[in-house]
């Protein structure tokens, strides 16, 4: 029986708020679902994500999930 690989995935947390944050770095974080401090959300791990997080990596905390 063949066994299913899982895809990588990341857990993203905002750890610092995104007041005074610049517009397109306040778009980034609610396109990753993160609206409040402690918001976590569960990405893949692809090159799509990963522009998103470090755009916004002085915001964020990211551990594989």
């Amino acid at each position: 029986m063949a066994t299913k690989a899982k895809a990588a995935s990341l857990k993203v947390k905002l750890v610092k708020s995104l007041i005074g944050a610049k517009d397109d770095q306040i778009a980034t974080a609610v396109s990753l679902g993160l609206k409040k401090i402690g918001d976590e959300r569960v990405q893949p791990d692809n090159a799509q994500t990963q522009g998103k997080i470090k755009k916004i990596s002085h915001l964020v905390e990211v551990t594989k999930a």
